[in-house]
């Protein structure tokens, strides 16, 4: 019997401390929506490569419709790492504090971990501005982006007497797209009036500014910049995390992390198509950075 209680009390103390924590047979990293699902996972191939590389086990990449499938693959334990946004992050967290952690941020060109919401629409509606917009369609993202639908939902109505998000009060409607590349397309071709996705604000707008969600429409030669205008701009947004699963085994945690943190240096071409567009690759973050999301996003759904 002694025996037995001292195996038992072992094992127990050894499950504590990670020793038996279980081997991973594969990865599985999650990319939230913002091209289709084919550019994400040709953009993210190579990040997969490198992965399988260093873990000596298989790489597979999902691509969810939206950006909940994400969330709920992390909740549940079939993604084991995403570059979230922060609005998405803040969901994951909201729902189970110690599901995920975040490890990096990605580093604009400028050394900052900021981006913007842009508000944008064409050139030939004669649309400067959000006075300009009412009356008329605006489109969003998605539910769970934040530069697709939180901060806008939240600073859009600052911004000018009589704003509201309401469909029907001052813009005629509000509307879901499903993503950031969906909205570029259908403001590019006339289906909705507005819309907004995210982009660092560095750079050129012709170019698509640095990197984002403009940039990458840019590279895939979706839209043409000179025939788009810019008509909104949100403050500064911190940079969603990449963030791993936290009941990962230790050293799987530290290896990715590394990864990662040494991705602009080992494969900067690489670093251009995970973190959409021209940036210095990724540096250390912790849940602090998030806490204003986390709040923001507790505020907007009532919790």
């Amino acid at each position: 019997m002694k025996k037995t209680l001292v195996l038992a009390l072992a094992a127990t103390t050894a499950l504590g401390t990670g020793a038996f924590a279980q081997e991973i047979t594969e990865f599985r990293i999650g990319i939230l929506g913002g091209e289709n699902a084919q550019d994400r996972m040709n953009s993210y191939q190579c990040l997969a490569d490198y992965t399988t590389e260093e873990l000596g086990v298989e790489t597979k990449l999902f691509a969810p419709a939206d950006y909940n499938g994400v969330i709920q693959g992390l909740l549940g334990g079939t993604i084991d790492m995403a570059w979230l946004g922060a609005s998405a992050y803040a969901a994951t967290y909201l729902q189970d504090p110690e599901a995920v952690e975040p490890v990096m941020v990605k580093v604009n060109l400028d050394g900052s971990i900021g981006y913007h919401s842009i508000g944008f629409a064409r050139k030939d509606a004669g649309i400067t501005s959000l006075e300009d917009m009412q009356g008329k369609v605006f489109g969003f993202g998605d539910p769970n982006s934040t530069s697709g639908y939180l901060i806008p939902s939240i600073e859009i109505p600052q911004a000018g007497e009589g704003i509201t998000m309401e469909p029907g009060e001052y813009f005629a409607d509000v509307v879901f797209t499903g993503g950031h590349e969906q909205t570029i397309v259908a403001v590019n071709n006339g289906d909705i009036d507005g819309g907004v996705t995210w982009a660092d604000g560095q750079g050129n707008w012709e170019d698509g500014y640095n990197s984002g969600a403009l940039r990458k429409a840019v590279d895939a030669g979706l839209v043409d910049m000179n025939e788009l205008v810019e008509i909104w701009k949100s403050e500064v947004i911190p940079e969603g995390p990449v963030v791993l699963r936290t009941a990962l085994p230790a050293d799987v945690k530290e290896k990715m992390t590394t990864l990662v943190d040494n991705l602009y240096e080992t494969d900067p071409e690489c670093t251009y198509g995970v973190f959409a567009g021209d940036s210095l690759g990724a540096k250390p973050v912790t849940h602090a950075t998030y806490t204003s999301i986390v709040e923001a996003r507790k505020a907007e759904i009532g919790g």
